[in-house]
């Protein structure tokens, strides 16, 4: 499962529909369920898709402080794969029966490639929502406790008055990595229990 958290104001439901414009189409099929917080996006291939094999791939995203929390299940390729092995045995028996199954040929390659176009249309919403993988403000910055100055994330002491800011840094997952404040209990990111 491929997990990614992107900040800034960017919704669930800003990606579902992203999705839905973008896969709901063709051989292809896009349905949503939940509610605004936490939604799934489900794509797969038309029960009576013309060519290529039957795939499916779910998409869950979840609303996170900052921004959302986008993570991709594994694509059920088996369809894909036996459409793909049809073919390569085709051609054994009759080289010339490819030119019959280049659509079919053509559209396997295009359902293995699902998960990189999943991805490049979560991106492209992200951006025009203004949202980024990068860490947000509220995690690159830290507000001094004795002035209320906002510091760049490292700095040893306050740049306004001097005071050290040491106890306020964020820590970091023992297992991702994900910065995580003080008071949290679980990554954000994922999931390990701190």
């Amino acid at each position: 499962m491929e997990r990614q958290i992107f900040h800034g104001s960017l919704k669930p439901v800003d990606i579902a529909q992203a999705l839905l414009a973008e896969f709901n189409q063709g051989n292809l099929r896009a349905q949503t369920l939940g509610r605004s917080e936490k939604m799934v996006v489900q794509v797969g291939t038309h029960q009576g898709a013309m060519s290529g094999g039957q795939t499916a791939l779910t998409v869950t995203i979840q609303a996170v402080e900052d921004g959302v929390m986008v993570e991709l299940g594994q694509q059920a390729w088996l369809g894909v794969a036996a459409s793909l092995g049809v073919s390569a045995l085709a051609a054994l028996r009759n080289p010339f029966s490819l030119l019959g199954r280049l659509d079919d040929i053509a559209q396997d390659i295009e359902n293995l490639q699902l998960s990189e176009r999943i991805w490049m249309v979560i991106g492209q919403a992200a951006r025009a929502a203004g949202a980024s993988a990068e860490l947000s403000d509220r995690l690159n910055r830290l507000m001094c406790e004795y002035c209320g100055s906002a510091n760049p994330l490292g700095e040893p002491s306050c740049i306004a008055c001097g005071a050290p800011l040491g106890n306020i840094h964020p820590g970091s997952c023992p297992k991702c990595g994900f910065v995580i404040k003080k008071n949290e209990k679980k990554c954000p990111n994922c999931g390990q229990t701190l």
